[in-house]
């Protein structure tokens, strides 16, 4: 899970290109990195950590030029570290820059079509150094000393051809332009708008749209499914559609968990659907929990805010804010390492024990991954007075491994993989337990007679994968890869390397 931006304008674009990664920072808060362009001249820095620490006023001098391209970045596929930070930069043909969210679930067989017969090398293990390199070389085959936005469609289509899996990704030629695609699914959200200004119009391509809206950018329409959004250099836009059979299918996470509420994505607003899965929750409530003695509603902050806010009124019980968040500490799910997880869930919550005392309480959350932060909330609900605690999701059981860009654990670290509601809830210490039906969770995020989407990625919870190319061994590959231990190990190697580093030094 990554935020991209690019935005090709009139006048200096570090600072709006700074701002946008700001407002995506929920998106990635691994590594943060700009690249500009002043003419044919690219200017780049990024590192390890949020926006706020990597750019300082130094560097945003430094980054000089009318257009540019940021990312924010969550480790999904690769090591963490300054590395591994995009953008990515190749060289040939043309200089390209590329932002990447998403994965390619055929990444390593990639690597070996590039090294063989496309003779590129691979410096790192992100597959969007390979999304590059692929983008690359279909540029090259072309076999043109200067190029157009034909060229440029002619080369994603090629990508399409080539990459499996989801990827919304951001791209720059120096001297050229910025464009911006979509995979065939339309998996990962991809949106852009326009500014106008003194000098003219300017462009911006964003994973959310809360990036254009706090700039005063005003949306023009989503990327569409395989489609590309091209702005030239001179502020020209361009778009074409670059896939056979292109089906949009978003990511159902997206609305559920990962996007800002304040967000539109795919005509669809992320704060209604939320409201939506609160009513739906709430009747299901009503027709399974109806002798339930439940005093009052309490949040989990803060993505299940909306939901429990609508559950409590359609339930005509009171809603009460039971815990204060500390906002300076990262989301627990995707933290490396179990220890750290539970650390950072008192870190990051502190009750209020007068909401809980002698009180019968259903606490709403969004979802429930590892059941870490559950099992630990619910104590603390406990321990603050509560004669019962009652537990309530806005999403279905979390039961399979997500393959299109969001760093969820292995399936053994679900804690709904190969477990009944029952035994869940025994596993977090609750009550009771309630979970969304899917049914339910499409209905309340589709918008009736609104939306265009030809249906939704919910592999999390169905172990449906749209693009019809995930195996049990690549399942398993993922497993290796993506559990704890695995996790650990390239976290003591990489301190291993740094440690050799600054001894050599």
């Amino acid at each position: 899970m990554c935020g991209i931006v690019g935005i090709v304008g009139k006048g200096p674009a570090n600072q709006s290109l700074y701002d946008a990664l700001l407002v995506l920072q929920h998106r990635g808060q691994d590594a943060a990195g700009i690249v500009t362009c002043e003419g044919e001249k690219l200017h780049l820095c990024k590192d390890s950590g949020l926006a706020r620490d990597v750019f300082r006023t130094r560097n945003m001098i430094e980054l000089r030029g009318t257009m540019g391209v940021g990312h924010v970045r969550y480790p999904t596929a690769g090591a963490t570290g300054s590395a591994e930070a995009q953008p990515f930069y190749v060289n040939s043909p043309y200089g390209i820059v590329l932002a990447h969210n998403g994965n390619l679930t055929n990444a390593e067989d990639l690597k070996r079509d590039l090294f063989v017969d496309d003779l590129r090398h691979i410096n790192t293990d992100s597959d969007s150094e390979v999304l590059l390199n692929i983008l690359a070389h279909e540029l090259q085959v072309q076999g043109k000393l200067r190029i157009d936005e034909q060229d440029v469609f002619r080369a994603v289509a090629g990508v399409h051809r080539r990459c499996r899996g989801g990827y919304a990704a951001v791209a720059m030629i120096p001297g050229f332009g910025v464009f911006g695609f979509r995979d065939p699914f339309g998996i990962r959200p991809l949106i852009y708008g326009r500014r106008d200004t003194d000098e003219g119009v300017e462009y911006m391509i964003a994973s959310e749209s809360v990036a254009l809206n706090t700039l005063g950018f005003t949306l023009v329409a989503d990327v569409a499914p395989g489609e590309v959004v091209f702005i030239a250099v001179d502020g020209t836009l361009y778009t074409h559609q670059c896939a056979d059979s292109p089906l949009l299918s978003p990511c159902i996470f997206e609305f559920v968990y990962l996007a800002r509420p304040d967000s539109i994505i795919d005509n669809i607003s992320v704060h209604k659907a939320r409201s939506r899965m609160g009513k739906r929750l709430a009747a299901k409530i009503r027709r399974e929990w109806s002798g339930q003695d439940i005093d009052v509603v309490i949040p989990i902050p803060d993505t299940s805010r909306t939901a429990a806010l609508q559950l409590a009124n359609h339930l005509g019980l009171p809603y009460s804010e039971g815990f204060i968040k500390n906002r300076y500490i990262g989301r627990t799910f995707i933290m490396p390492g179990q220890k750290v997880r539970k650390r950072s869930v008192r870190q990051k919550l502190n009750a209020i024990d007068l909401e809980f005392k002698k009180k019968n309480v259903l606490l709403v959350d969004d979802s429930i991954v590892r059941g870490t932060t559950s099992q630990q909330i619910i104590q603390m609900a406990r321990e603050s007075g509560a004669n019962r605690v009652y537990f309530a999701s806005a999403a279905p059981p979390v039961r399979f491994p997500n393959v299109y860009g969001i760093d969820m654990p292995s399936a053994t670290e679900l804690v709904a993989h190969g477990r009944t509601t029952d035994e869940v809830a025994d596993f977090l210490g609750a009550d009771g337990l309630i979970y969304q039906d899917l049914d339910d969770l499409i209905q309340a995020v589709q918008k009736r007679g609104k939306s265009h989407v030809d249906r939704f990625d919910c592999s999390v919870f169905d172990g449906d994968y749209v693009t019809g190319d995930v195996t049990p061994g690549y399942l398993r590959h993922l497993e290796d890869n993506r559990n704890d231990s695995a996790k650990e190990a390239r976290s003591q190697h990489n301190e291993t390397v740094i440690d050799l580093h600054n001894n050599s030094a």
